[in-house]
């Protein structure tokens, strides 16, 4: 009899495609990898992915989302101000980077930077993503203007994976606690 608390094979494919899309984009999560790295059965892919890597991509972006919604709603709840909102969201994300000791990306922006056209029917898929964080923070840095706040979110989402490509370059968490710094100042 299985224990519930095991991973299945399914949940093991989209946990591993989602750790080789954060470290080596759309072009480093082949088959071959998922399966090497979930442990899973070949067979099994294709299975319950009878799209092959664009299904199993797709869904494992989408199940990364609510992953990253709930650490940004944690990193920026109990704040009492936007400007503190916004300073511990970013270092919310530089202990997170620091954490995966730079080698990790958010997979959203990694695959943005692959799309191609065969990869193409997951932009939606990415911009859903962007526009579900950015919805997240503009709750949280009320600018008394619904459009003034979505802008800002905006600008820290864009912040937060620029500051992704520095701090892999630069092996440096320094990127995220800069944009931090100067996003609380223009917020406060």
């Amino acid at each position: 009899m299985p224990n519930d608390a095991t991973p299945s094979s399914r949940e093991r494919m989209i946990a591993a495609t989602v750790d080789l899309l954060r470290g080596y984009g759309l072009s480093g999560a082949g088959i071959n990898d998922i399966v090497r790295e979930s442990a899973a059965p070949k067979g099994s892919v294709y299975h319950f992915f009878p799209g092959g890597k664009q299904q199993i991509a797709e869904e494992a972006l989408r199940a990364y989302v609510p992953q990253v919604d709930a650490f940004i709603e944690q990193a920026m709840a109990g704040q009492r101000t936007p400007a503190l909102r916004v300073k511990a969201l970013f270092e919310a994300f530089a202990r997170r980077v620091e954490g995966a000791e730079f080698r990790r990306s958010c997979p959203i922006g990694t695959v943005c930077l692959d799309l191609s056209g065969e990869s193409e029917p997951l932009r939606p898929v990415l911009q859903e993503a962007l526009e579900t964080w950015t919805r997240t923070i503009a709750r949280h840095v009320d600018l008394g203007d619904a459009r003034r706040s979505r802008s800002f979110a905006g600008l820290v989402m864009t912040a937060i994976e620029g500051a992704y490509v520095r701090a892999r370059a630069e092996h440096s968490a320094q990127a995220f606690r800069e944009a931090g710094q100067w996003l609380a100042q223009a917020v406060a």
